[in-house]
């Protein structure tokens, strides 16, 4: 199976992938839609942020979602191949509703599931790798979703590396 990666921003290109601010409220960083037809398995996700001094660490999670945040829109090449060059494009459904980044709205979830919740400081990061056999699968027509939520306005890489079923 290929593996995809997609991060929280538009795709780097001749400059380096840019820095979202988290703001002070909930706040979807990246959101990736599972397609009408495969499943999702979340192989790796991980999050950094551009503070200078250490202050009250940012809520981060991994959730799976019933309801889309409205994200700007991912172009096809923001989703990329991770392992095979040559694969062919993901199936992730694309769209200001479906996979994107920085949210300008949460929507009104009624259902999630969490897959990994961490405190992280403003100024460090955090990478979770799942051992084999052992990662999250999300079912189709959902959203899987990177949420932070911090106390003060702090810039944010976040990615997420997944394998199509």
């Amino acid at each position: 199976m290929t593996l995809y990666w997609a991060a929280n921003g538009a795709m780097a290109t001749t400059s380096s992938l840019a820095t979202v601010g988290t703001g002070t409220t909930i706040k979807t960083m990246l959101q990736i839609a599972t397609p009408s037809s495969r499943m999702l398995k979340v192989v790796e996700w991980g999050i950094s942020f551009g503070g200078s001094a250490a202050a009250t660490p940012v809520k981060c999670e991994l959730i799976q979602t019933d309801v889309a945040a409205t994200v700007t829109a991912h172009v096809a090449a923001g989703v990329q191949p991770y392992d095979d060059p040559s694969a062919p494009a993901s199936q992730v459904t694309l769209g200001a509703a479906a996979t994107g980044y920085t949210a300008s709205a949460e929507g009104t979830i009624t259902a999630t599931r969490t897959f990994d919740a961490q405190q992280v400081s403003p100024t460090t990061l955090y990478v979770k790798q799942w051992p084999l056999g052992r990662e999250p699968k999300l079912p189709i027509s959902k959203f899987l979703r990177v949420r932070v939520l911090a106390s003060a306005d702090v810039q944010c890489w976040t990615y997420v590396l997944w394998e199509e079923l």
